[in-house]
């Protein structure tokens, strides 16, 4: 995966309509379908703890909920790789890109002060799209700390007679770690 440059007020606002959209489509379709299954399967009637009878519905309140939720990730399937999610799609691969790398720091970070190339441009890789997102979602307490990270693995890199590009990385570069 490669870094892209990204519009961050097209990528807040897109995101947003996205949320605002998935949530109201949740909503009125867990309503609806939930309404639905209970009209034809609801009315259990059950006796409470008091001797009192009453009516749950419970578990096809739930059920809708659950059909709702896979719905609107068919949805969002299916317009993954439209023009109007092409930012948001990015995103979302680079901070799956990220727990991947993530799980495997520890190791990175070791082959990394053994001089390790991959772990190196891993960690570059790692440094840079991590700044990139944290600029995107406005969160801008921890880049200070990441701006010093980078500056060390370029000392490091210096150190070693290496230039550390972006395009060196490839996610296969993970499996060995």
């Amino acid at each position: 995966m490669q870094l892209i440059e990204i519009n961050k007020v097209l990528y807040r606002k897109r995101l947003n309509i996205v949320i605002v959209c998935f949530i109201t489509a949740l909503l009125f379709l867990s309503l609806g379908l939930s309404s639905v299954i209970i009209n034809f399967f609801g009315d259990l009637i059950i006796e409470n703890a008091a001797g009192e009878m009453e009516v749950n519905n419970f578990r096809y309140n739930i059920l809708g909920v659950i059909l709702a939720t896979l719905a609107c990730a068919a949805i969002l399937h299916q317009i993954k790789n439209s023009h109007f999610f092409k930012e948001i799609y990015y995103v979302w691969c680079l901070k799956q890109l990220h727990n991947k790398i993530y799980r495997k720091f520890k190791k990175i970070k070791l082959a990394a002060k053994n001089e390790d190339v991959d772990a190196l441009t891993i960690m570059n890789f790692y440094y840079h799209s991590r700044k990139q997102v944290y600029l995107l979602d406005d969160n801008t307490l921890t880049i200070p700390e990441l701006d010093k990270d980078i500056r060390q693995l370029n000392e490091v890199a210096n150190t070693l007679n290496l230039t550390l590009t972006l395009s060196q990385f490839d996610e296969s570069l993970l499996a060995s770690y």
